[in-house]
């Protein structure tokens, strides 16, 4: 890369594996994002993010695909038919709590059109509680909000921090977003995106300094302060894995979430979908190799959190109430502390 990336900046390397050109989900080739961002009047803070496994029609050409949830306190649609038959079968779409059934909706009108001879379809939304900024009741997501996200997916560099589905989310009290992060693992990529909403203030550690602990009085939620809160985590590879196999890798997320200190709260949506992009059906065994895309897995769901945090910004939307963004001098000094 051209220069250094969010975390190199602050001296947080997680892992050792090296990273894709783009340190995002986009590496994964073929894997296409696109996000609609909804900031209107003084309280509107939402959005939609789309990832498409590939660019033709899912529903002919499904991919291999697990799911795994870490904890069950959320909404996943579409989930339970990709635990029993191990594909996916349309694009996968985040957005706010109470817009998921509209987006679900939006999602089979636009397979519909895609693909005229579809009767019955999976649509897979993922969602977080942007309720502290946004004013969810308005359910202001439409479908052509939707067909925005997926029409404008491609296979770039993604827009991290406040956009999209992470328009109005929190991470550890602080503003956090969207967050991505790729590994290549012998000829292939693991890459992660999520859409954080979680974690206390004091559990925030980074590079395993406890800088939460260190912010535990400063830049905190005005007016009321949330906690608890959701995870969408989506990760994608081009090496050859079954649905067994890829479930166990959406399994390895939550080693990446703890690393960053949550420890998943009784009020947590905590979500992971994994899909491959590889179509030869010539499957990797397990064994040393498969470790290696776990440890891929736990690095990218760890920087994806930090790249969420470091890329977003201060927020002020429903009720006035503001989300901060990670200070990032605070930040050097307390991580110059522990080096």
């Amino acid at each position: 890369m051209s220069q250094k990336r969010d975390v190199e900046r602050f001296g947080i390397i997680p892992g050792l594996l090296p990273i894709g050109p783009q340190n995002a989900l986009t590496d994964v080739p073929g894997v296409c994002v696109g996000h609609a961002t909804r900031i209107e009047g003084e309280s509107i803070r939402t959005g939609v993010t789309a990832i498409r496994p590939h660019g033709g029609s899912l529903y002919e050409q499904p991919v291999t695909a697990g799911v795994y949830t870490i904890n069950g306190f959320g909404k996943a649609l579409g989930f339970e038919q990709v635990r029993e038959l191990g594909v996916l079968e349309t694009p996968i779409i985040l957005t706010n709590t109470l817009s998921t059934w509209r987006a679900a909706d939006a999602l089979v009108s636009y397979m519909m059109q895609q693909t005229p001879s579809i009767w019955t379809v999976n649509p897979v939304v993922g969602e977080c509680n942007d309720s502290f900024v946004n004013d969810i009741r308005q359910r202001s997501i439409t479908e052509q909000d939707v067909f925005d996200a997926l029409e404008t997916a491609n296979e770039g560099p993604v827009v991290q921090g406040c956009v999209g589905a992470g328009t109005g989310t929190t991470c550890y009290g602080f503003k956090g977003g969207i967050g991505t992060s790729s590994r290549q693992v012998e000829g292939y990529t693991v890459a992660a995106l999520l859409q954080t909403n979680f974690g206390n203030r004091q559990e925030l550690r980074m590079g395993g300094a406890p800088v939460g602990w260190h912010l535990r009085d400063k830049y905190l939620p005005d007016k009321l302060t949330p906690s608890g809160g959701s995870v969408m985590i989506v990760l994608a590879t081009d090496a050859p894995l079954t649905a067994r196999q890829l479930q166990r890798l959406a399994k390895r997320a939550a080693f990446g979430l703890g690393r960053t200190g949550t420890t998943c709260h009784h009020g947590s949506g905590d979500f992971v979908i994994a899909f491959s992009t590889d179509q030869s059906k010539t499957f990797v065994r397990d064994g040393e190799l498969m470790n290696s895309f776990f440890g891929a897995v736990v690095d990218c769901v760890e920087e994806s959190v930090y790249n969420a945090l470091l890329n977003a910004t201060t927020i002020t939307g429903r009720k006035g109430h503001t989300l901060h963004a990670l200070p990032h001098n605070d930040l050097r000094d307390i991580l110059g502390h522990y080096s």
